[in-house]
């Protein structure tokens, strides 16, 4: 690789993982080609960029971003062959690598970036494919938000039947 075609790299994945809030460093090495298509083709559909890359070229890309982004958490898992997994959803690649591993052992999960957490090891699939996404986040505070005053509507409609009950019963005692 010349010094030109590693600058252009360089910049492609600084663009790549500095624009994205979410992905994933992962070993798919030992696959075969036939498996390393199929895993391909899943990232495909579920919408996951795939791209293999050399560490140093990774590690130069994440370097270059601001510190506040945290990505030097993610240096030490940057050692032998490296995948990378690139999201617009925060749990989509742990669910396609949870699936994808029900048949077969790699890939490994290295480390992934979820704005600005680091999760580092393969033991954090199933913390990963628990996140609950932005959507998820906001649904359910809109429903917390809404849970007192649906109470106190049902408080109001509730006294005011029990005051109609009221009235009603007194008029007929009255005749």
């Amino acid at each position: 690789m010349t010094r030109e075609e590693k600058t252009s790299a360089i910049a492609e994945l600084k663009e790549e993982l500095g624009s994205t809030p979410f992905f994933y460093l992962t070993d798919s090495s030992t696959l075969s080609v036939a498996k390393i298509n199929k895993l391909r083709r899943m990232c495909f559909e579920k919408g996951i960029t795939m791209k293999v890359a050399k560490n140093t070229l990774i590690q130069k890309a994440l370097e270059s971003e601001p510190e506040s982004k945290g990505f030097s958490a993610l240096f030490s898992a940057l050692t032998g062959p490296t995948t990378i997994m690139i999201s617009d959803n925060p749990k989509a690649p742990a669910k396609l690598l949870e699936e994808f591993r029900k048949t077969e052992a790699r890939p490994l999960l290295k480390a992934a970036y979820i704005d600005t957490s680091v999760f580092l090891g393969d033991d954090q699939i199933k913390a990963l494919t628990q996140l609950k996404s932005r959507d998820e986040m906001i649904g359910e505070i809109i429903g917390l938000l809404q849970s007192p005053g649906k109470r106190i509507a049902s408080q109001i409609t509730a006294t005011g039947t029990k005051i109609a009950g009221i009235v009603k019963t007194l008029e007929e005692r009255a005749q």
